[in-house]
């Protein structure tokens, strides 16, 4: 069976960090685009940030220079270093996996997604 595990989140106070892990089982990740998605409570799932199987990175505004994505195919891994968190970083976290770049990738055509994980950010 496919799928990820995500794994990492939790409470932090305002200025925080957190490291998010997400591991594959079924496949390895290393020909595989990954995705991070969040979705904040009352509210759509929303794209954060992406690799693409060459290493190349890509982020949206409201993460970049806080959050980096990273990859460890040996480990079947990639991660989600998210540091000065903020209220509107709360959300359930998530990723997946899909077989082409992240430039040309929609988000329904990610695929093998996780249960999430809750990272709450709050004082």
């Amino acid at each position: 069976q496919v799928q990820f595990v995500e794994s990492g989140g939790g409470l932090v106070q305002p200025g925080g960090s957190l490291r998010l892990s997400c591991t594959a089982s079924g496949f390895t990740l290393d020909s595989y685009a990954i995705g991070w998605f969040r979705q904040p409570p009352g509210k759509y799932r929303e794209g954060a940030s992406c690799i693409s199987s060459d290493g190349s990175t890509h982020y949206v505004d409201s993460v970049n220079g806080r959050f980096t994505i990273s990859r460890d195919n040996a480990k079947n891994t990639a991660y989600l270093q998210m540091n000065n968190l903020n209220s509107e970083d709360t959300a359930v976290y998530y990723c997946a996996a899909a077989t082409t770049d992240c430039e040309v990738t929609a988000q329904d055509d990610f695929v093998s997604w996780g249960q999430g994980t809750q990272v709450t950010v709050s004082s």
